[in-house]
């Protein structure tokens, strides 16, 4: 089974179980956390390690996320753990958040602009995509000075390149591909 059906099948599964238990709202905020620490160094040598055994990783990680999170968290981790599919967490809860997000009609959206953007730019994009995707919005901002200026606009599936460095490459294209013939 390939890793992204392994951590499609138990985040849909712990997202149906939280849905049914009335309690999506934590469980949520539960991954999230999870999602931040799997980003640490530390997490990651401990999730792939194999000198490890299963009980000492269940026992970790209780001692780590205890009062901290739901029980169907501490549950997700040791059948995960038992299973021997640890080193699937992130994926788990990066699976998970989405779904959640999906679930509630926010639409992701990635914008890099070569500088800063303004708070009036940004709610007016916001809003743009709002009305235009018929979903509440939830906006990160990238900043890449090799854009040089516009911006490129990531929304789902959808990706908008109007960028400086996108239309001088276009140029150079054009140029290099036409042949300049001698008067």
């Amino acid at each position: 089974m390939n890793d992204s059906k392994i951590s499609v099948r138990y985040s849909r599964a712990i997202f149906q179980s939280a849905l049914e238990k009335k309690i999506l709202d934590k469980v949520y905020q539960n991954m999230i956390f999870i999602s931040e620490i799997c980003k640490m160094k530390e997490t990651k040598e401990f999730l792939h390690s194999p000198i490890i055994v299963p009980s000492k990783k269940e026992d970790i990680f209780h001692k780590m996320l205890g009062g901290n999170v739901e029980k169907i968290i501490l549950s997700l981790i040791d059948l995960i753990v038992k299973n021997g599919r640890e080193s699937f967490l992130p994926a788990i809860a990066r699976v998970f958040i989405h779904e959640t997000k999906k679930y509630k009609g926010i639409t992701e959206s990635v914008l890099t602009t070569a500088v800063k953007v303004d708070d009036n730019v940004r709610k007016q994009i916001t809003d743009l995509i709002s009305e235009v995707f018929k979903t509440k919005v939830e906006l990160k901002e990238s900043i890449d000075p090799e854009i040089i200026g516009g911006f490129i606009l990531q929304i789902d599936d959808n990706y908008i390149d109007a960028s400086i460095k996108n239309k001088l490459r276009k140029i150079k294209k054009e140029l290099i591909g036409s042949v300049i013939t001698p008067r």
